[in-house]
């Protein structure tokens, strides 16, 4: 990570601190610091004790978990403007991290030394009630995911994937194993469902991409009413 001199108010742009008190905000101003972190890097992993609470300011980071035998699948996506859950449970409860984080883009972002968010933890009532609403949010997130995962059918969760990677254009530049990982399922399942929905026309398949061909058809599906 490469340290940067603060050369904006990052503060104000995290809704939950910027209604923080000018005396917290004050304190986070002075204390933090700016990194930058290059795409592709592994910012935290099994095992690392967390040492910095990050705000992210820019870019993206994508957590997963890994099994022993190396079965992945992605628990959630940090984005510009919000901090990490398990690096606050991590905080919070003196653990290590039990999945991994990397950057799927180049990332900015404003660290928070474990000391001060302690500190800030036990005498700010206010930015502890930010905390643990951006954490609440967070851990609901993952029940859905959960609930995706065990309940769902597969079909509805890839046509829902594909719509939401597809960012509104008609290609998606990914990979039956990149499919799986998102899903937190086999490639071999992946791509029988992928060839499925190109026999039925929804779909074009090639290499690295998958061409949306009739979106109206994964919309309908990935509402559930097919």
């Amino acid at each position: 990570m490469e340290n940067k001199h603060i050369s904006n108010d990052w503060v104000e742009r995290f809704a939950g601190i910027a209604q923080l008190e000018g005396a917290t905000k004050d304190v986070l101003r002075k204390g933090s610091k700016i990194v930058d972190v290059p795409k592709g890097t592994m910012i935290f992993g099994p095992g690392n004790s967390p040492e910095n609470m990050l705000f992210l300011l820019d870019g993206t980071v994508r957590v997963q978990q890994v099994s022993e035998t190396g079965h992945e699948i992605v628990l959630y996506r940090i984005h510009a403007g919000q901090s990490c859950v398990l690096t606050t449970a991590c905080l919070l409860t003196y653990e290590h991290y039990s999945a991994e984080g990397i950057c799927e883009t180049d990332v900015q972002a404003a660290a928070i030394p474990r000391a001060l968010f302690d500190d800030l933890v036990a005498q700010s009532k206010p930015f502890r009630d930010f905390v643990f609403a951006a954490f609440s949010k967070r851990i609901t997130d993952l029940f859905l995911m959960i609930d995706e995962v065990a309940f769902q059918r597969l079909d509805v969760r890839l046509a829902a994937r594909l719509i939401e990677l597809s960012d509104g254009c008609d290609t998606v530049s990914t990979t039956h194993q990149k499919l799986s990982v998102e899903l937190g399922t086999a490639r071999e399942v992946i791509s029988r469902q992928l060839q499925e929905f190109q026999r039925r026309g929804w779909i074009t398949l090639s290499r690295g991409t998958v061409e949306l061909v009739d979106r109206a058809s994964l919309e309908k599906l990935s509402e559930h009413n097919i």
